[in-house]
């Protein structure tokens, strides 16, 4: 980062840091809740269905994204009406403060149903601070930047999500190393969201030193500010054509990858590879590494060779890799595991197997539909046909009536089945290989993404324009793809069945993106 702000103005210097900063506390306080959502499951929600805990915490997690675009529209007309720096300020003083409350939070054994309550009432404002954070800030930072090296000089800002993550699952990390289980269910989950208090002082004293963008001031100097800049957006057919065209391709894909390499590739190691959490982690903090180097480089080469090809090749790879990938990770995270279910056949007879994640199992059928999904157990549904009660056929000659969780678990481990992963038998590196694959997709769409979201656009309601489109499809197609990933995969009772959600969005970005992607790389911003 140091070699890449050489070069700037000492002012250019003073917002890169503050900018880039203020963005890392606003990703450290919101991916710290994706981090720890599988101890939400247990903490804040229902403690007799654990799967149903942790979806809906992966929920309370995408309905903070679901509100972005709600904040993007108003801090984004503000920002565009009165200027950059006090949106900055006052959106990093609503996300620091509503992250060190959820620190002080009881949890559902101390209050019951008030505490899942007050937890996503805190994850509503924090989205809405985002909200007026993220698009906008790339925004900002672009048009401090010098001309012919906007891609270089502005992707330090993506590194701020890695970097937010990076410290984040460092923190748990360690805080599981040094505590017992019994300690870190107790408190110690509370520390990385009260650390954030220390990091909302610094940010703020960082912004009150910005400086207002030069491109507003000129157009408050020449009277060119817009009044209602959202509703000038939603009326220019070209604005409105580029806001479909982030929403739909650069925004889209770039969210989709985030999301998938490192926060639902975590929760899959986890949960459904059943990795230890510590080395889970470990792995996933580790790739991260990588994205820092290699986003700066790909913001580097966008200013040589173009925005369109390098975010076309990040998307198409995204489109080809994902699924081989993950199902690279189960293979050699528990090849015990992966090898039962593509050997052993198993079949759920029944009747009213309706099971959903949202509600308790209300029968048998169900009840055997909940035990098989927890334990990562891949099974068809079979009507009862000749069959008088509820069965499990396990393997063709092995067979469990009605709903009996010893019966079944005796069964499962006589055919192979592995309850978690065999250390011996976890292959690390070729899991760590594997998730650098979805990092370099990552990479070739962030680095160079921060200078396309101003430059799609035309100065006088740039801000909302880049905001909005990118909160809408941040927050509802890649904030909400961890619990789609997880719904999906649940109701076809096959682990990997909801990674066709983001690939066929992906698919979807790719040919957009091929049709309607233009280059910007050489645009003027003070138009």
């Amino acid at each position: 980062m140091k070699k890449t702000l050489q070069g700037l103005t000492p002012s250019q210097r003073k917002v890169v840091l503050a900018a880039c900063f203020g963005t890392f506390l606003e990703w450290y306080d919101f991916l710290t809740f994706a981090s720890l959502a599988t101890y939400f499951s247990v903490l804040f929600f229902p403690p007799d269905n654990p799967t149903a805990a942790l979806l809906m915490s992966l929920a309370t997690f995408g309905v903070g994204m679901v509100v972005r675009p709600l904040g993007s529209a108003l801090f984004g007309s503000l920002a565009d009406k009165f200027g950059r720096r006090p949106i900055f300020i006052a959106t990093i003083s609503l996300m620091g403060a509503t992250t060190f409350l959820v620190g002080m939070l009881p949890t559902y054994a101390q209050i019951g149903i008030m505490a899942p309550l007050l937890l996503l009432l805190l994850r509503l404002l924090q989205g809405f601070a985002v909200g007026g954070e993220i698009g906008g800030v790339a925004v900002y930072l672009t048009e401090h930047a010098p001309h012919g090296k906007r891609g270089v000089y502005t992707s330090v800002l993506q590194l701020m999500g890695p970097l937010g993550i990076l410290v984040s699952t460092l923190q748990i990390v360690l805080l599981q190393a040094f505590l017992s289980d019994a300690d870190f269910h107790t408190w110690g989950w509370r520390v990385p969201f009260l650390f954030s208090a220390l990091l909302l002082f610094i940010s703020i004293k960082t912004r009150m030193s910005l400086e207002e963008s030069p491109v507003f001031r000129q157009l408050q100097q020449e009277g060119h500010v817009s009044k209602a800049p959202l509703r000038e957006c939603l009326t220019d057919r070209r604005t409105l054509g580029r806001m479909a065209l982030l929403f739909f391709s650069i925004s889209a894909g770039g969210s989709l990858l985030f999301f998938s390499s490192q926060v639902y590739a975590n929760v899959f190691l986890k949960s459904v590879v059943r990795l230890d959490a510590q080395l889970a982690s470990t792995l996933v903090m580790t790739s991260t590494l990588l994205l820092f180097p290699l986003t700066i480089f790909c913001g580097w080469l966008s200013d040589k060779v173009g925005r369109r090809p390098i975010l076309l090749a990040g998307l198409l790879l995204g489109a080809i890799a994902i699924l081989p990938v993950f199902k690279g990770l189960q293979h050699y995270g528990n090849p015990l595991l992966e090898r039962f279910n593509r050997e052993v056949t198993v079949t759920l007879y029944g009747s009213d197997c309706a099971y959903s994640p949202f509600r308790k199992a209300a029968n048998a059928c169900e009840r055997n539909q909940e035990f098989l999904t927890k334990n990562g157990v891949s099974y068809a549904l079979m009507p009862l046909g000749e069959k008088q009660n509820v069965a499990v056929n396990i393997g063709g000659d092995s067979e469990v009536t009605g709903f009996d969780s010893v019966a079944l678990t005796a069964t499962l481990k006589a055919k192979g089945w592995a309850e978690k992963a065999d250390p011996a038998q976890v292959n690390s590196f070729m899991l760590f290989l594997l998730l650098i694959v979805p990092v370099i997709a990552v990479a070739l769409i962030t680095g160079p993404q921060t200078a396309v979201l101003a430059e799609l656009f035309t100065a006088r309601t740039r801000y909302t324009a880049a905001a909005v489109p990118h909160n809408l499809s941040a927050g509802w197609i890649g904030g909400l793809s961890p619990f789609m990933v997880t719904l999906i995969s649940v109701q076809a009772g096959d682990a990997l069945a909801g990674l066709w959600y983001p690939v066929g969005m992906l698919i979807l970005a790719s040919l957009v993106g091929l049709v309607f992607l233009p280059e910007t790389k050489d645009v003027m911003l003070d138009k």
